[in-house]
């Protein structure tokens, strides 16, 4: 009998969050006798839904740094609340010494961001947005920047999102017609006036 033939193949499990690496960097710790080196991920994850976690890991090899990363992102999941494929409001964050703003755009613009922003807001789901980062070029604090603003983004009420906005040009033909209306009236009454 060959090897493996008693192995059924089963179809890879769809994962449920899309894993996005923004750093592997390595870093040093002094010990006596040396340097230790170990190597630092920063990963992102999200569902392209509304929901995002970032997380860093540090291990002596590449491979479990991500690992560890991952896990520390799903613990640190966040909702964002999206409207029309876009945040609800404009906000502006500073996280260290990293600023960032996230002002909301129309259907069609895409994101107009850079670095760890862009790909925070692509595994949140956001399809229009510009970001802009200033102060820092640290992918790790703008990441954390990023995170921040995202999560306190408040969510517009359901009652404002369902609201009918009337044309300008309803509103003026409604406004006339309801100005013509008292002096059809008043014309209605001098004639009858006049026949008696």
């Amino acid at each position: 009998m060959a090897k493996g033939a008693h192995r059924t193949s089963s179809p890879r499990e769809a994962k449920e969050y899309e894993e996005e690496v923004i750093q592997i960097s390595r870093v040093t710790r002094v010990v006596a006798g040396g340097r230790r080196l170990r190597f630092r991920a920063t990963v992102a994850i999200g569902n392209k839904k509304g929901k995002v976690g970032l997380g860093t890991g540090k291990a002596a090899e590449v491979v479990i740094s991500i690992q560890k990363a991952i896990l520390q992102a799903k613990k640190n999941l966040i909702n964002v609340p999206l409207w029309k494929e876009t945040i609800p409001h404009e906000i502006r964050v500073k996280s260290g010494s990293a600023r960032l703003l996230l002002i909301p755009a129309g259907p069609g613009t895409g994101i107009i961001a850079g670095g760890p922003a862009r790909k925070i807001l692509e595994l949140a789901g956001v399809k229009n947005i510009l970001a802009k980062c200033f102060g820092s070029t640290n992918k790790l604090n703008n990441s954390y920047a990023t995170m921040e603003a995202l999560r306190s983004l408040k969510s517009i009420p359901v009652k404002v999102q369902q609201t009918p906005v009337k044309p300008k040009m309803e509103k003026e033909a409604g406004a006339a017609m309801e100005s013509a209306a008292p002096d059809a009236a008043q014309e209605n009454s001098a004639q009858e006036t006049q026949h008696s």
